[in-house]
């Protein structure tokens, strides 16, 4: 198979946002006066969008709909200062950029974060390389694992689904992929493990960027 296209997940795929992520939702906790989870907790909180994890963060008996849309606006309000404070793209990620330019490989981004914060972050952080689409959640288009928005990037790539490889760190990466007809490639250094990825359906394991390269 010739692969025409890449679509990137964003957070846990080309950019380490961990730390900024939990720092703003901690202090969004704080101000409501509820406990605080550690860094490594929100890994498995993050990825199905901001509503979703507000609602994961909460203690269980405060998970109404009142207090998440208030979480909510707090970790927005947080995020909004200190998102780019400890977040970087991960190493060899740039590397791989490079290369798939230099070959003529089609990129794309599609994240369950909020379309501004997705543009912003990748204008602020990727922008030396052009991405053909950069989708984030829309209230139009279902989120992932909902296959829609990446037959849309494929549908204005002009590349059919089953020409892309798609890269992403977690199961419901995997499962969008899937569902579009894309292949399905996990990452190993992004916020999710090897077990939830295969579960979720990956048909490749990478450790590095530049493992990506051997499937073109």
């Amino acid at each position: 198979m010739k692969y025409q296209g890449v679509l990137f997940d964003l957070d846990g795929t080309l950019l380490d946002t961990l730390q900024d992520i939990s720092d703003s939702v901690n202090e969004a906790l704080k101000h409501l006066g509820f406990p605080v989870h550690g860094v490594d907790d929100y890994k498995s909180l993050i990825g199905e969008g901001r509503d979703v994890l507000a609602a994961r963060a909460l203690p269980d008996n405060h998970r109404d709909t009142t207090t998440v849309t208030q979480l909510v606006e707090l970790i927005n309000e947080e995020y909004s200062k200190r998102w780019a404070n400890k977040t970087v793209p991960y190493h060899g990620v740039l590397n791989l950029l490079d290369e798939l330019t230099i070959r003529n490989i089609k990129i794309a981004i599609l994240s369950n974060k909020a379309q501004d914060s997705t543009e912003i972050m990748v204008s602020r952080m990727l922008s030396r390389w052009h991405f053909e689409a950069v989708v984030g959640t829309l209230p139009s288009v279902a989120k992932k694992p909902d296959p829609t928005a990446a037959l849309q990037i494929a549908q204005r790539l002009a590349i059919h689904p089953s020409k892309f490889l798609y890269l992403g760190d977690s199961d419901i990466d995997m499962k969008t992929a899937i569902r579009a007809d894309m292949y399905p490639v996990g990452v190993l250094w992004g916020f999710r493990s090897a077990e939830e990825l295969l579960a979720g359906g990956a048909k490749a394991l990478i450790e590095h960027p530049s493992d990506l390269l051997s499937f073109l």
